[in-house]
Formats: C-alpha cells, structure tokens, sequence
C-alpha cells in the first residue's frame, strides 16, 4: 500500500508474488459481511491461466467514471481516501458503475440489490494485512 502526504491511498499489486492463495478475498468478505464469503468479497482472485492469479479490485480512477455515470447518486468518493464508497440505500442496481468502470470491477452482491466496489477498508485494507 502506498500513500503521500495529501494523496489517496493506493493499494500497489504485485501480480508475479500473488500466489493465488485467496486470503484477501477471506479477510474482505470477514471484514464486509461478517463471514467467509469469496462471491461477496470487494476483491477477487481470477486465475488468468493456470498458474496466473490475478488479484482485481478498484484501480481508483483519476476521473472516476463509476461515480459519474450513477443516475441515483449512491457511489461518492471518500475524500480522505480515495476510495469509491457506496449507499446501498441509494444503489437501484442497475449496473452502469459495471458497464463504464475501464477494469469491469464493480460487481453485483450475490444476494443484495446493491453494487459492491472495493472501499479501502475505511483506510486499512485488510486484504494488504493479509497479503
């Protein structure tokens, strides 16, 4: 992880030293939803192909197209962070985040009607302490 004095966080990744073994995906859905639950998790692990695992979350755009394109306003950028929070009380689910998001990141909660997008953990990504 890296930050400067002013700057948001950024988690760096290192895809050659991911060895695939999902712990980040563990610690974000305990830390989330209160369990063990790797579809819910704000991270995921996708085995690019055998042997190549590839840890994708948020890359924090500079100009944050997700936000931008949510017609009922639920995604908003931490200020102190950077990070892309989301108002489930406000998220219609409809998916755009998905459509324009450079990376496809955001995905849907396996059993909510709401987007999950990686939130930095309020600052202390649990998935770095793992890792």
């Amino acid at each position: 992880m890296s930050t400067g004095a002013g700057e948001k966080i950024w988690i760096e990744r290192n895809y050659e030293n991911c060895s695939g073994c999902r712990r980040c995906e563990i610690v974000c859905s305990l830390y989330h939803e209160g369990r063990i639950w790797p579809e819910a998790s704000r991270v995921r692990i996708f085995m690019f192909i055998p042997g190549v695992e590839i840890p994708h979350l948020c890359f924090q755009c500079e100009d944050y197209p997700c936000v931008n394109v949510c017609p009922s306003r639920a995604l908003s950028v931490n200020s102190r962070t950077g990070a892309v929070n989301v108002d489930v009380s406000k998220c219609s689910a409809c998916g755009l985040c998905i459509s324009v998001c450079p990376g496809n990141v955001p995905h849907m909660h396996p059993e909510k009607n709401h987007v999950v997008i990686c939130d930095l953990c309020d600052g202390n990504p649990k998935c770095v302490e793992a890792c």
